[in-house]
């Protein structure tokens, strides 16, 4: 059953906030919808939120309404050029946790300057959907502890979460791997949806300047442009100079930048 929340507005400009369903509202106008919100929690247990209003009295009543029957805190994720959007979360009490670039990845080894590029010595790629998945769990959640020592896993992409075995790996047939004979020093994982997405690539702490991320990179990359994909794309921490460098070595280019907003 819909629940009238609040009305609010003047003369004919009245808005009406109603809540459709669980965690979803709708702003009307005359009985149009100018509105929508909606919340869902991320599977890290956060809750996110987010509106399309056509106007600015609609986004302020919904995130009104929404933020009196939400439990704090609450996050939001906007494109950062969309400068109307992020002012009305700011209205509404947000404040900027993180910013992430997005990149754009080519895929074709003549562009990126990988065709020739191996891993070290003693070192073999494993393709996605072959690693051994007790030892790819092992380097994750090496990997983790390493960051967590660091940087901090908030440093991380934001949808790199840990899961209830303390390690982030939800579905293991997304990785490829560097193997040395006894464990697994490095990991890359794609995701393909409408193009594919580079999610992670991480090598242990006591590996790295070896070449093992650019011979991922290689090896995945390689695989995707053999596949018909001619672009890739990532997001990386804007603190994560490390990872920009491997990047934009490469050819990748930036496109934008996301921010993550939390109540």
């Amino acid at each position: 059953m819909n629940a009238k929340i609040c009305t609010a507005g003047r003369g004919e400009n009245a808005v009406m906030i109603t809540r459709v369903a669980d965690r979803q509202w709708h702003a009307l106008d005359d009985d149009l919808v100018v509105g929508r919100g909606h919340a869902q929690h991320r599977p890290d247990g956060r809750l996110f939120v987010s509106i399309d209003a056509w106007h600015e009295a609609a986004f302020d009543r919904l995130a009104e309404a929404m933020l009196t029957e939400l439990p704090a805190p609450l996050y939001t994720v906007v494109d950062e050029a969309d400068a109307e959007l992020t002012a009305g979360w700011r209205r509404a009490g947000f404040a900027v946790r993180r910013r992430e670039w997005e990149y754009v990845v080519p895929t074709d080894p003549r562009v990126t300057g990988l065709e020739a590029v191996l891993p070290p010595s003693g070192v073999t790629i494993v393709p996605a959907g072959q690693a051994d998945e007790r030892l790819l769990r092992a380097v994750d959640r090496a990997v983790r502890a390493e960051v967590e020592a660091t940087v901090g896993w908030r440093s991380m992409p934001a949808e790199v979460i840990a899961g209830l075995e303390g390690d982030t790996v939800v579905d293991p047939s997304k990785y490829a791997v560097a193997a040395a004979p006894d464990r697994y020093l490095g990991l890359i994982r794609v995701v393909r949806v409408k193009r594919p997405r580079i999610g992670l690539v991480a090598v242990r702490a006591d590996e790295q300047r070896r070449g093992i991320a650019r011979a991922l990179l290689a090896h995945t990359l390689g695989t995707l442009h053999r596949a018909g994909a001619a672009e890739a794309w990532t997001e990386v921490h804007e603190s994560n100079r490390a990872a920009s460098a491997l990047f934009e070595g490469i050819g990748a280019r930036p496109t934008g930048s996301n921010l993550e907003l939390v109540r």
